[in-house]
This record gives C-alpha cells, sequence and structure tokens, in this order.
C-alpha cells in the first residue's frame, strides 16, 4: 500500500528513519517580468512562489531552490523563505536595452529532500520565463555627418536648402526618436523644422555676406540634447547659374536594402527661365565592375542552369579544383568580386583534357563567352582551336579575333561529295576592341552562324567558303587562347585580353531567353513612376538598364520623375565599390532653341561593403559503428545529424561614459550583434583526410536520383566527392545526410576520417573545415559462460562525452546473484568482466574509479549516458546483500521519477501507486540486458 504524506518508514525494530519526501514542488507554467536598465530586480507576474504537497514536513516540505536552465541568461533566482517557497528572479549584471529587449529562459524549483543531506530532492515541472527590459533614456542624439554644407544664389527663397539629420541609439521608440532640431547660433536668416529641413526666411545677398556658419543641435523626445551640436556651412552664390540643385555628389547603398532614391530631394535651378522642354540622360558608369557590372558570381556552368538552360553545357574554363585542374596557373583577374575571368597576355594558352568535349561537335552547338579585348592587331588571336593532335596543322573549328573582327572558323568533315561550303564567317564589331566586357553566344546550325552580342542579334558581313577536310584518323586537340599545330609541336596565335564564361553545348542551341537571362545585370537604374506625372514624361531605358532618358515639357513634373530615379542592387551580397552617375541635361525656349546651358551633373553610388556571411558546418565529428555496418550495403552515414547554419556579424559602436575612476573621455564599445540568414550553396566537398580510398574495399557513395531530384550534380574520385550546384541550404543538408562509407575489408581498419567544406558564390565565402572520425569497432566471438559467472555490474560511475552510438556493443548479462559469493567467485567474476569489455571496447581503455557518494551523485549528474572514448570506469561490487537491492531499486524508481520534468503532482501520485508493478518489470529487464545507469551509490 503506497506511504501516505505523514507516515514514515518503519523499521522492524520499530524505530523512525525518516519521512518520505513523497511531492514534487509545483510552480506556475508561465511568468511575465520587467526590469528597467538600470535595476537588478525583476518584477514577476505572478510572483514567484513555490508550493509543495508534503509541507510542513521539514526538509521534504520546504523549497531549497530554484535552477533557471538556457545558455548565458543573465539572472539568477533566490529563494526567500525556504517553508513559503517565495522566490525573486534578479539579474546577475546591468542589463543594456540596446543589446536585447527581451529574454526567455525556464525554471525550475527543487525541495530539500528527505534530509539536511538533500537525499532524495525532487523538481518540479520546468516554467517558461519571459522577462521585458525597459529602457532609460542614456544616450542622447547624434548627427549622421560631422558638418554639412550647401550653396544658395542669392536673392531667392528656398524651402529647403538641406537637410541635417541625427540619430539616437536608445532602444524604445520615445526615446529614439528626434523631436526638434533647433539652430543655435543667434541672429541668422535661417529657420529648420522638426524635420531637420534648413530654409532662409528672407533673401540673401552676396554683397552683405558670403557663407553663413551655422549651429543646430536636436532633441531626442525624452528631451535630451544632442552629444555634439553639427556645423552647417551655407554659400552664397552672387548670380544665377542654371543647374539641378539638392544633387549629393556621394549616394551611399547598403546591400540587402532594395531600391535606394538617387536624387530625392533634387530641382532644377533655370534661373527663372521660362521653358517649354527638357531632355536628361541618367548613366550609371559600372564598367570596372566585374564583367561590366554586377551579376552572380557563381560558375557559368551553375548561371546556365540558373537560367534554364537544359543539361549538355560544359564549362572549358572553370575554377581549378582537386577534379578539375587544367586551368591552374592561368592567371586571374582576383580583382573583381571571385569572377572566374582568366587573363591572356600573349604568351599563355591551356590543353582541354580528352572526354571534357566530344572530338567532333553534333549540331546543332552553342559557344558562348565573356571576352574584354584591346585594340586589334594584324595577327590572330585565338580564344578557342580544335586542331590536329600531330603531324599537320588542321584547324577543324576554332573562334578567333583578326583586326577588330570576330571570326568562326567550322571546316565540315569528309564527305562524298567535294563542292566548296561555308567555312569561315566573319563579324566586324567595335565591341571586339573596346577594351569592355561583352557577352558573345554562337548558334550553329550549319550552314547558317548567328551571333549575339550582349543581347542583340549581328549578322556575319562576310562568309567564306572552302573544301571539307579530307579522311584522317589522326586525334584532335582543343586549347584556349592559342591554336596547336601538330605539325610542329607548338602553340601559335595567341590571344590578348580576358576570357570568361567560355562554354560548349552541344546538341541544342541556346535561345534568347536564356541568353538575355546569362547577360542581364543585378544592379541597374529604376523609376516608379507616380500615377500624376505618367503620361507628361517620356521615360526610356537601355537593355541592361545602365542609364536612362527622359522627355517632358513641365518642369515640376520632370523634377518629380527625377526624385523617383532609384538605384537597384538585387544581389544578396553585391561587389563594393563606386558607380559613377552622371546627369546630361537640355533645356529648350519658346523659341524651340537652346536658351539656358545645363552643366553635367556628375557623382557616385558608393555601394557599401556587405556583411559577410560566416558558414558554419556542426554535427556529430565522431563516432563508433560495428564493422559489420561498415561492410554491409547501406554502409555508415558520415554526417547524420550534420548542420548547416549562415550568420552575419555587425559590429555597432557606441560610446559610453566612463567610469568615475577612470579617464574624463568618453569610450567607444564594439557591440556584436550576430543574426542567422538564409542564401544558396554552390559547392559542398567531402575529402578523406589521410591515405586515399582503395577502390578494392572502400567508397563513398551516395544516393544519384535524390542529388539529381534536386537539380544538383556529383563527381568521386579517390580522394573523396564533390557537390556543385546551385541550391538552398536546407537542400545541401538532405544530400549530405544520405552520403555514406563503406568499407569490405575491416580486417586491419580502426578509423578512418573525413573532411567537409562547403561555399557559396565560386568560393567567395567558404565555411569551416568540418572533420569527422569514424571508429570501427571490432566484436570477438560469443564465449561461454556453464556457470553464469559473469554478474550483472550494479555500481557505474557516470562517463559523459559528446553524443556517440553505441550500437555494435554487445553487453552480454546473466542472472543476478542472490547469495554472498566467496573470495574466489569475486575474483573470478572481476576477471572475466574485465576479460569481456577489453574485448568488445578493443581500442578504448579501462580503468578503475574512485566511488562516488549519494551527495556527489545527486548534485553533478546529468539525464543521459553519453560516451566518452578516454575512459570507462565500471565499479562492480558482488559483495551487496540481497536485501540492499530492494532498497535500491526503489531508489531507481524515484529517480526515474526525477528525469520526468514535465509530469504534473497528479501524475506523481499515481506513478508511485504503481510502484510494485514497475520494480517487476525493472527486475525482468535486468535479466535481459546490462544497463547503463547514470546514478552512483
Amino acid at each position: 500500500m503506497p506511504l501516505r504524506t505523514s507516515q514514515c518508514v518503519i523499521l522492524r525494530s520499530g524505530f523512525k528513519l525518516a519521512y518520505i519526501n513523497k511531492h514534487k514542488p509545483w510552480i506556475e507554467t508561465t511568468y511575465h517580468g520587467i526590469v528597467t536598465e538600470n535595476d537588478d530586480k525583476v518584477l514577476l507576474d505572478p510572483p514567484l512562489i513555490a508550493l509543495d504537497k508534503d509541507a510542513p514536513l521539514r526538509y521534504a516540505g520546504e523549497i531549497c531552490g530554484f535552477r533557471i536552465h538556457g545558455q548565458n541568461v543573465p539572472f539568477e533566482a533566490v529563494v526567500l523563505d525556504k517553508s513559503t517557497g517565495e522566490g525573486v528572479i534578479r539579474t546577475k549584471d546591468k542589463l543594456d536595452c540596446e543589446l536585447q529587449k527581451e529574454h526567455t529562459f525556464t525554471i525550475q524549483a527543487y525541495d530539500c529532500g528527505e534530509g539536511p543531506d538533500g537525499s532524495n530532492m525532487k523538481k518540479s515541472h520546468k516554467a517558461t520565463v519571459h522577462i521585458q527590459v525597459n529602457d532609460v533614456n542614456e544616450y542622447s542624439p547624434v548627427f549622421k555627418e560631422k558638418s554639412y554644407k550647401a550653396t544658395v544664389i542669392e536673392g531667392k527663397k528656398y524651402d529647403s536648402i538641406l537637410k541635417v539629420e541625427a540619430v539616437d541609439a536608445d532602444c524604445s521608440f520615445q526615446f529614439s526618436q528626434i523631436c526638434s532640431y533647433e539652430i543655435v547660433t543667434p541672429d541668422v536668416p535661417f529657420s529648420v523644422d522638426k524635420d531637420g529641413n534648413i530654409k532662409n526666411t528672407e533673401k540673401l545677398n552676396y554683397s552683405k555676406e558670403h557663407m553663413y556658419k551655422l549651429t543646430v543641435t536636436a532633441y531626442d523626445c525624452g528631451k535630451n540634447r544632442a552629444s555634439e551640436d553639427v556645423l552647417v556651412k551655407i554659400s552664397i552664390k552672387p548670380t544665377c547659374k542654371p543647374s539641378w540643385q539638392g544633387f549629393n555628389k556621394r549616394i551611399e547603398y547598403e546591400p540587402g536594402t532594395g531600391s535606394l532614391a538617387l536624387f530625392p530631394s533634387m530641382h532644377l535651378e533655370t534661373c527663372e527661365e521660362p521653358i517649354t522642354s527638357i531632355q536628361a540622360s541618367i548613366m550609371l558608369e559600372t564598367n570596372h565592375i566585374g564583367k561590366g557590372c554586377d551579376r552572380d558570381t557563381y560558375s557559368e556552368k551553375s548561371l546556365h542552369k540558373l537560367c534554364g538552360a537544359s543539361a549538355g553545357t560544359v564549362e572549358l574554363l572553370p575554377a581549378p579544383s582537386n577534379s578539375v585542374n587544367w586551368t591552374v596557373g592561368l592567371p586571374t583577374d582576383n580583382g573583381h568580386d571571385s569572377d572566374q575571368v582568366f587573363e591572356f597576355n600573349g604568351t599563355q594558352a591551356i590543353k582541354v583534357p580528352e572526354g571534357v568535349v566530344s572530338t567532333t561537335l553534333k549540331e546543332p552547338f552553342t559557344i558562348s563567352v565573356w571576352m574584354r579585348h584591346g585594340p586589334g592587331s594584324r595577327e590572330k588571336e585565338t580564344i578557342l582551336c580544335n586542331s590536329d593532335k600531330t603531324e599537320m596543322n588542321r584547324h577543324h573549328y576554332s573562334l578567333y579575333v583578326h583586326n577588330c573582327r570576330l571570326v568562326l572558323l567550322l571546316r565540315q568533315e569528309p564527305t562524298e561529295s567535294e563542292n566548296y561550303k561555308p567555312a569561315e564567317f566573319h563579324w566586324k564589331l567595335d565591341q571586339v576592341c573596346d577594351k569592355e566586357w561583352h557577352h558573345y553566344v554562337l548558334n550553329i546550325e550549319f550552314p547558317a552562324v548567328t551571333l549575339f552580342v550582349d543581347g542583340a542579334t549581328f549578322e556575319p558581313f562576310l562568309v567564306t567558303e572552302d573544301y571539307p577536310l579530307h579522311a584522317s584518323k589522326i586525334e584532335t586537340q582543343l586549347t584556349i587562347g592559342a591554336c596547336w599545330q601538330g605539325g610542329s609541336a607548338r602553340m601559335t596565335q595567341y590571344f590578348r585580353g580576358n576570357l570568361a564564361g567560355l562554354m560548349i553545348r552541344s546538341g541544342k542551341l541556346e535561345n534568347k531567353k536564356v541568353i538575355d537571362c546569362l547577360y542581364t545585370c543585378k544592379e541597374g537604374l529604376d523609376v516608379q513612376l507616380p500615377e500624376e506625372v505618367a503620361s507628361s514624361v517620356k521615360v526610356e531605358f537601355n537593355p541592361n538598364q545602365s542609364s536612362l532618358s527622359l522627355e517632358g515639357d513641365d518642369i515640376e513634373s520632370f523634377e518629380k520623375v527625377m526624385q523617383h530615379i532609384s538605384y537597384l542592387n538585387s544581389r544578396q551580397f553585391p561587389t563594393p565599390g563606386i558607380r559613377h552617375l552622371r546627369i546630361s541635361t537640355t533645356v529648350k525656349c519658346f523659341n524651340e532653341e537652346t536658351c539656358i546651358s545645363v552643366s553635367d551633373s556628375e557623382g557616385y553610388v558608393m555601394v557599401l561593403q556587405p556583411e559577410e556571411p560566416k558558414i558554419s558546418l556542426s554535427g556529430i565529428d565522431h563516432f563508433a559503428r560495428g564493422a559489420a555496418e561498415f561492410e554491409s550495403t547501406e554502409g555508415v552515414t558520415l554526417f547524420p545529424e550534420l548542420r548547416i547554419v549562415s550568420t552575419i556579424t555587425r559590429e555597432v559602436e557606441v560610446e559610453a561614459e566612463a567610469e568615475a575612476e577612470a579617464e574624463d573621455d568618453p569610450t567607444v564599445q564594439e557591440t556584436v550583434v550576430s543574426e542567422e540568414i538564409m542564401h544558396n550553396l554552390d559547392t559542398c566537398e567531402v575529402t578523406v583526410v589521410g591515405d586515399e580510398l582503395n577502390g578494392d574495399h572502400e567508397s563513398l557513395e551516395v544516393d544519384l536520383a535524390q542529388i539529381q531530384q534536386r537539380a544538383l550534380e556529383m563527381s568521386s574520385s579517390n580522394v573523396g566527392m564533390v557537390i556543385t550546384g546551385v541550391n538552398t541550404m536546407a537542400n545541401y543538408e538532405q544530400v549530405l545526410h544520405l552520403i555514406r562509407y563503406r568499407n569490405w575489408h575491416t580486417e586491419a581498419l580502426f578509423d578512418r576520417k573525413f573532411k567537409l567544406v562547403c561555399s557559396e558564390l565560386n568560393g567567395r565565402y567558404i565555411s569551416n573545415e568540418f572533420k569527422v572520425e569514424v571508429n570501427v569497432i571490432h566484436t570477438a566471438n560469443p564465449m561461454d559462460h556453464a556457470n553464469n559467472a559473469m554478474v550483472q555490474p550494479q555500481f557505474i560511475n557516470q562517463v559523459q562525452h559528446a553524443s556517440v552510438d553505441l550500437s555494435g556493443h554487445n553487453l552480454a548479462n546473466t542472472h543476478q546473484a542472490s547469495v554472498v559469493p566467496s573470495a574466489a567467485t569475486v575474483v573470478i567474476v572481476v576477471c572475466v568482466s574485465f576479460l569481456v569489455f577489453m574485448i568488445i571496447l578493443g581500442v578504448f581503455r579501462i580503468r578503475a574509479a574512485h566511488q562516488r557518494t549519494m551527495r556527489d551523485q545527486e548534485n553533478g549528474k546529468e539525464n543521459e549516458m553519453d560516451w566518452d572514448d578516454s575512459a570507462l570506469t565500471i565499479t562492480v561490487n558482488p559483495m551487496e546483500h540481497s536485501s540492499e537491492e530492494e532498497g535500491d531499486e526503489e531508489e531507481e524508481e524515484s529517480e526515474d521519477g526525477e528525469e520526468e520534468d514535465d509530469i504534473t503532482s497528479a501524475e506523481s501520485d499515481s506513478s508511485e501507486d504503481e510502484g510494485g508493478e514497475q520494480e517487476d518489470q525493472q527486475g525482468s529487464s535486468r535479466q535481459q540486458q546490462l544497463e547503463w545507469d547514470d546514478s552512483t551509490y
């Protein structure tokens, strides 16, 4: 019959031993709290009170403490009264609302156990605590610029000459808002509104004052004044000069913020001349960025897939890797955001290995390439050439530049007829020699050849004919940057310039949609026309949106359109640097002639450095498996719990007042803020650490159907496996979970090590090296024990390690001894146990450890058993009397109850009523297997 709260354990002699701690403490399931930045006490709703049904019993009915769970929780819980269970939560250190506005963690209450030693202590369920940090107006406004300046023309009144802007670092809406600006300098003809716009209150006179210097301050909504006032310089021009006003020369663009208005405050100064029409062109110069503008820097093969090109495209200038090495040593233009740009200076050329491209291209086929080439020379400069490998110098097909002409040579293979056929196609193009990047695509469907340059179609101006080639068994050699002369065994017709993304697609032509996608910039100009002016101003863009032209007859509508022109960069990680802007304007008066001259306005967009992502690979990095698993058809999964997480870290500088004992000057503190972001990966490479894979008895395998289903590709060699393709981190995770290692000759194998590295944007961002070591567990033949001499260990000290699978270990167990064994039996049991564990664990060492006390076990144990490859400590005590085993079982039962933290008090009572049945089940399970117990007696 279960014991009641008031009952106590009575020994056979009739003496009272101790009260039983029957119930768990109880607390609320959710708490909400508020704490101010400069305070340490948390106001909780409801108050923190733990109740225990064992009350008023001493110890069992008292609350000894609260335990907070969570990582880096800046709070602690303290018991105020053990008997009532009242407690409080307070901060460990001062909190900063600007760093974190809210905190969430869990809390548990635990009683004092059955006695002063804390035995049989019980814990409550875990409750969730939400704490909000209230802001204190500790920061003052700070101006974005150290100083401001503007120029105005005398005799005019402006609605807004310039705008000053201050920000406040406080976290709350009230204290972070700027409520007002004020001009500190007295007796100046200027005013400032609450938004920071400064205007003149009277017409200015150049003869009276050439320049005004104003001091402006700002107040936040908590009435804190700016830490430093800002200086504003306003220059006066003596005469009116038609020009665009309100145009900032430097415009900063922060990556990932969408479109940015370039001229939000721009207006045209016409010096009061009546005008009838305005024409303007805005040009964004991006020729120095990558291949002419900001484009994705994935491999060209990946870009073709992203643009919808079908399979069959072969990349001839890939980034060097373990499996692709023919571009190693070729100079690269590494100053352009990791674009795969290769430089040819007239002395370098490379040979493409056999098997990369078929010796005879299947028509139709497509050749595409990015090229930057300077002024032409009289010599031929070969981009791509397929020629005889030995004996003769015949060119089967080639693409080359000659005198600012692009020429495709395509000799027909031997046929029955010996008639002339088209062999050379010539295009005369300014783009070939203008030192700028251009995208060339040739669609060849003999005898027709179509050329696309930057998405535009060009027809050849000259086509020459030649006889087909004579039949020959000579193999061909494909080269890039020059042409191979087989007869003289040397290179000739070297190319001078830059190449990138050289591709051949055999059997199918590239469609216009894919070509436009490959060429289109990720950055450009954009304009969202207001409805009221959409019909009055004509807007036209060039194909890559690097320039636009405007035409209208109403100056007010024209200015509104200019104010809505924006810069847009859709790349997640754009190339930082300057993009020059130029505005050219033509104004006509009533006589339809140019009446006033508006000089060109120049400025630039400064694309700021994007926050670089940190790609982190994590998971189980060390585990053991049985030899049979390695030898099975499934093998062993290398990355079963791999996680790929990408974060960006921002550093925010804030000024803090020095402490009283420190110096008077304020110090600058750096606050680091990290956040998780999602983006694509394009490569993950698994490499063997140590000896290469032996194909005779080991391999890395993966389900190819799963890879193809996610539009990825896989290549493997004796050094590892490479998975390529632009895809999400989640899809890469799923594929990497499928990689298996097999070894069907494990007799001499004890461990294998592997390394995993993933990257984004063609190697621009690379993850950490995640290393995995797998150990092989060699099991011995089963041993027969005729007298059941192997006794189950009753005392096992806890050992901890990072999660390691124990599958493959067969720890046998026999019936538990029920009588006190002799000294000889004890020695035999210990020796046999030692021998069996040495055989099972193999490479692991066994050492003895001291028996831990009950208090150490209660205070230090964790509710899990992990594998430790450094030592396994097992202490067997076969001398324990059978009468004491019953008490041990009761203690184990109570500990099992403690581990289930979420059980309610009612469920706890029910579980105790079924204690006898549970003990029977435990006794039965002990006859079947050796238990790993995390308790110590």
